[in-house]
């Protein structure tokens, strides 16, 4: 699923993009610059700018189009999903999810990097960044689509 995301992820920042000739500073619509007949060309995006290859302007819809998750807390609502919300301790009660940090957050951290890799394993989540920035796949059902 991820490489199908891929791909319509550079098929859409090719249709975002324009071919241009950084040499003459032309728009090449035809993909060969009608100046110098260079095919070296750079892709162009109105108002962001222009560079070679496509993959800073997937980052750019990534950025621009797609909200990212927030890995934490979204880990934070799946323990709360599982344990109970107040844990007593003698007399006190406290917030369990704040107790579990609190008192280990070696091993929070070591738990919220294993559900991060099991949301992924199971398609839930999609990093294009090799962890450092998630997605829900859902969020790119329309991209998918036949429509769009």
């Amino acid at each position: 699923m991820k490489t199908e995301i891929q791909n319509k992820l550079n098929q859409l920042a090719l249709k975002k993009s324009i071919p241009f000739c950084y040499g003459c500073y032309k728009d090449a619509p035809t993909g060969k610059c009608l100046s110098c007949g260079s095919d070296d060309l750079m892709k162009k995006i109105s108002g962001i700018g222009c560079e070679y290859g496509t993959e800073w302007i997937v980052q750019h819809i990534l950025e621009t189009e797609f909200t990212p998750v927030d890995t934490e807390a979204a880990f934070e609502d799946s323990i709360r999903d599982c344990y109970p919300e107040e844990t007593q301790v003698g007399w006190m009660t406290f917030d369990t999810v704040t107790l579990m940090k609190s008192q280990d957050p070696i091993s929070w951290k070591i738990a919220c990097g294993e559900w991060e890799s099991m949301e992924e394993d199971e398609g839930n989540l999609l990093s294009f960044d090799n962890g450092a920035t998630y997605y829900h796949a859902h969020q790119f059902d329309e991209l998918l689509s036949d429509d769009h």
